[in-house]
């Protein structure tokens, strides 16, 4: 088989083994999420009253796109979701095996990147399908930093500088949502680093390609102030009230948030009774982040590629941002939930692919301390992830168990409480209004035929 064939075979593989996982742990019905979306967009989708509101971009755009398609070809099916989350994936990880390949990245290194990249620490993400863009903008920040590298390289294909004027504009107000932020902070930093490290011809690229990134940024914040803030989180004062109060909250909250990159969150709850097991996991992730910041600094990577360093910075940001932005549910293990693994995984990705780049490079002067920091982190993180994924394969049946449960109470919702709808279809449980709510959505639903009420309609 072709060298560069075999890249590609592993995001395939991966791609086929998430969707084996979906279809193993979910069927077709909605909860969560999807009670707001057919509350709010439902059935009318090509209704332009829905779409075009001042807010717009924070809803991405692509998600009016797929419910389109959805309604129209699959009776809204959540599994169609589903399917799109997988595929999404799939494409991050041919990114991540055109730049691996372009780069000369060893087979069994890049294994170990696919088997971080397909794990199930982000099951909560594959089971949930309304969060498929979320996916998608993933492999289109993967694709930027790949085509912002090859530029940067001197590898650069036809168009590539196009491209980085007009992707981030298609990320930012169509595919990303709330996610452009650390991703346009990212390129930025990105682009200001390369300006300043640049020499001779061509350095005032960088600036135009930041500025492009930070028009459609504007834009979206622009849009954002028309949306209206809604969520159940108990706490009351502002960031700094909460810490004068309790500071060692932060500390636990963004330390103990590494940690779930080693083992899944939920698992490690159930193993974990104290706070140190947590804490060491999360200090050991940590490690490994400045080491690789350090290698590529003293060995200047970046002068070769900055795609791992870009990886980093945006791994490390997205911590920064769930403790920010997540703090206000006043829960220190809340920043190890499996929804928020698809960001972390960044920079779990940048630190593999700074060891398996620079080790070759320094073969014959490389001291023991980076060998087996080298191995240490492959054991790490390809251990904790096998573990984690072996964990969920045996939660499917199960998983599925409860959907089906989910699918069952929906079809006989009539005869069921709003007490019960609450306590059964995880829709912001605390509000009195949830199983209003969850009703609302299932009459819709029945009444024009969707989802589980198709003609067609299943949970096997």
């Amino acid at each position: 088989m072709n060298r560069k064939y075999l890249y590609y075979f592993f995001p395939l593989l991966g791609t086929v083994f998430g969707l084996w996982y979906i279809f193993s742990a979910t069927c077709d019905g909605i909860y969560s999420d999807y009670i707001r979306l057919v509350n709010s967009y439902l059935p009318d989708v090509w209704n332009p009253a829905k779409f075009f509101v001042p807010d717009i971009l924070t809803r991405i755009p692509a998600n009016y796109v797929g419910r389109i398609i959805n309604i129209s070809l699959f009776g809204y099916n959540i599994m169609f979701d589903r399917v799109l989350g997988v595929l999404a994936l799939g494409l991050s990880g041919m990114v991540l095996a055109a730049y691996c390949f372009r780069k000369k990245i060893s087979l069994p290194w890049f294994a170990v990147l696919m088997v971080v990249l397909f794990s199930l620490n982000k099951w909560e993400m594959l089971t949930n399908g309304s969060g498929w863009a979320h996916f998608l903008s993933f492999a289109f920040f993967f694709y930027h930093y790949e085509v912002l590298d090859r530029v940067w390289t001197g590898e650069e294909k036809p168009n590539d500088r196009r491209t980085l004027l007009l992707l981030p504009f298609v990320t930012t107000l169509l595919v990303a949502g709330p996610y452009c932020a650390i991703y346009s902070v990212t390129v930025l930093l990105a682009c200001g680093f390369l300006f300043l490290i640049k020499k001779g011809k061509g350095k005032g690229s960088y600036c135009i390609y930041g500025i492009s990134t930070l028009i459609p940024l504007f834009l979206y914040l622009w849009s954002n102030t028309y949306a209206v803030e809604d969520h159940a989180a108990p706490a009351t004062g502002s960031i700094f009230d909460q810490l004068r109060e309790t500071p060692g909250f932060f500390v636990r909250f963004f330390i103990k948030s590494f940690s779930s990159m080693v083992i899944g969150g939920e698992r490690a709850e159930e193993i974990f009774h104290t706070n140190l097991p947590f804490l060491l996991l999360g200090f050991l992730v940590i490690f490994f982040y400045l080491l690789a910041l350090w290698y590529n600094w003293k060995y200047r990577l970046y002068k070769k590629t900055v795609f791992p360093l870009i990886l980093l910075v945006s791994g490390g940001l997205n911590h920064v941002l769930i403790l920010l932005s997540r703090w206000i549910f006043l829960q220190e293990n809340y920043g190890l939930s499996s929804r928020y693994a698809l960001q972390f995984q960044t920079g779990i990705l940048g630190i593999l692919l700074t060891f398996s780049l620079i080790l070759p490079m320094t073969r014959k002067k490389a001291i023991p301390l980076m060998r087996f920091a080298a191995a240490g982190a492959c054991v790490l993180f390809l251990t904790g992830n096998c573990y984690t994924t072996y964990i969920e394969i045996k939660k499917a049946p199960f998983r599925l168990e409860s959907f089906q449960r989910m699918a069952a109470m929906a079809r006989n919702f009539e005869h069921v409480t709003d007490e019960e709808l609450r306590a059964n279809f995880e829709y912001r449980p605390s509000r009195k209004d949830s199983g209003a709510k969850v009703r609302s959505a299932l009459t819709i639903l029945k009444e024009n035929g969707y989802s589980i009420f198709r003609s067609d309609g299943s949970t096997e």
